[in-house]
């Protein structure tokens, strides 16, 4: 079963740059466990991004954590002074679907 996240990085000023370094490095390991990256947004003052990610399951979501290679570049998540709240979410869509504007 699907498994999806909502994803808040709150960026203090200065920090939006170190954190897309460690974006840039992280992010294209999403593959190799079935994952992937539905949408990734930045508020205009570069202060909260947003991602939703999916995963196959919780099995792949928990690879994926564990991937050395991802902890290998912590070190830049905490340079960058991110606050990351994690949540699981679920689609509401079909109970009110988009209006087309």
């Amino acid at each position: 079963m699907t498994i999806t996240f909502l994803l808040i990085a709150r960026l203090p000023d200065g920090g939006a740059e170190t954190f897309d370094a460690y974006e840039d490095r992280v992010l294209p390991l999403l593959a190799e466990y079935g994952g992937r990256l539905d949408r990734r947004v930045r508020s205009f003052d570069d202060r909260t991004e947003v991602h939703l990610v999916a995963f196959p399951g919780e099995p792949e979501f928990e690879a994926y954590r564990d991937d050395p290679r991802r902890a290998a570049h912590a070190r830049l998540l905490e340079q960058s002074g991110a606050v990351i709240e994690l949540l699981p979410v679920r689609d509401l869509t079909s109970r009110n679907p988009p209006s087309g504007r």
